[in-house]
């Protein structure tokens, strides 16, 4: 005979007042800010487009102090996955996430923006882990779903 398998479930998630809030994006503008990016291993103008996100930055008046470059599949990988991100919670791998939690702090930037859309969940995730807020440059997922 089976056992009931609702007893070894993890209890469901509500959203609700439990949760905290996303948080809200910081106006850029005078602002010290840490430029990340996620690429695929495919994408070899990834630098073009990093100067770009910069260039938007600056002429939003914020001051990048620092770059992370996150790149799937550049090594050891599956190629059907290159385009995928290494996390849904944060976008990048592990140690990229410390790294770039360091780099923040010892640059003392105000937020980390990222070239790619974030949802409110990795924006929330992705605060509580760098230590400073996290943005996108891009319109929001969650908004563009």
């Amino acid at each position: 005979m089976q056992q009931n398998r609702r007893r070894d479930r993890r209890p469901v998630r509500r959203a609700g007042a439990d949760r905290e809030p996303a948080p809200a994006a910081p106006v850029v503008e005078g602002a010290d800010v840490v430029l990340v990016g996620f690429f695929s291993g495919k994408q070899k103008d990834f630098g073009a487009l990093m100067d770009a996100a910069a260039g938007e930055l600056e002429r939003r008046g914020a001051r990048v102090v620092g770059r992370v470059v996150q790149r799937r599949g550049v090594s050891a990988g599956g190629a059907a996955r290159m385009a995928l991100p290494y996390s849904s919670r944060t976008l990048l791998s592990y140690g990229k996430v410390r790294e770039t939690a360091a780099l923040c702090a010892r640059t003392r930037a105000e937020a980390a923006v990222f070239a790619w859309p974030l949802t409110d969940r990795q924006r929330r995730v992705l605060t509580r882990m760098l230590g400073v807020p996290a943005v996108s440059l891009e319109p929001d997922a969650d908004e563009a779903a």
